[in-house]
């Protein structure tokens, strides 16, 4: 278990937690959460023998990944939601003995420094493979396995920001790019050899990050209004 995570992440959370809805809850995946873009497209890509990476998976796609790619954790970056969509992962997990994990992260903000201190820990303690998933498998999904990379695999910035890439539908010109200029932003002290985590708790800025950042309005409209991510 994560222990002191536990007051300032929304972790763990149970299938009891909100009550089903019954078919309810099956429209609102499929049509208000758009569930039906993701019926044959799962933006699923590995990362290394211990992490996968997805959009958001559906009761049947989660049953899949346990059987298929072994998952023993799922890793939420959504964070748990009033909603039919997230009861119904929640209770997938609890049948296929998956753990879920909720750690909220946010697509078009400067990463909190917080946040950013507790990955550690949080990497190290769940149980593996893991499956990280957000709503459309691009922007926090592409951050969290950009810092997976960092952090655990120990790897060059440089191939961090692989992970957020149009590949995976990340659009690094629309606001969601402020998540690439916060990888970037830390390339040069790392051609100083200091060390990732290092950098987080004695240089990162993000006020400064968010007063330099720029993102092209015509792509945030893109963005926001016809890809409608969170």
């Amino acid at each position: 278990m994560i222990g002191p995570l536990h007051n300032t992440l929304d972790y763990p959370h149970k299938a009891s937690k909100f009550k089903r809805s019954g078919l309810a809850d099956w429209l609102e995946l499929y049509f208000h959460d758009h569930g039906f873009l993701r019926i044959a497209f799962h933006n699923l890509y590995q990362i290394d023998k211990n992490m996968w990476r997805s959009n958001q998976p559906s009761p049947k796609q989660i049953e899949i990944a346990h059987k298929n790619l072994g998952i023993k954790t799922i890793l939420n970056l959504r964070g748990p939601r009033e909603s039919g969509g997230w009861q119904l992962e929640a209770e997938a997990c609890d049948k296929m003995g998956i753990e879920l994990v909720n750690f909220r992260v946010r697509s078009r903000a400067a990463p909190e420094t917080e946040m950013l201190l507790k990955l550690p820990e949080l990497f190290s303690s769940i149980q593996h493979p893991t499956l990280l998933h957000c709503k459309s498998g691009a922007d926090r999904a592409g951050l969290m396995s950009a810092l997976y990379v960092l952090i655990v695999m120990k790897q060059p910035a440089i191939e961090a920001l692989k992970q957020l890439s149009f590949k995976y539908l990340h659009v690094k010109q629309a606001k969601t790019g402020i998540l690439d200029a916060f990888i970037a932003s830390y390339i040069p002290f790392e051609s100083q050899g200091m060390e990732f985590m290092r950098w987080v708790e004695e240089v990162y800025e993000p006020e400064k990050l968010v007063q330099e950042f720029k993102a092209q309005p015509l792509a945030t409209r893109f963005v926001d209004s016809i890809l409608k991510r969170e």
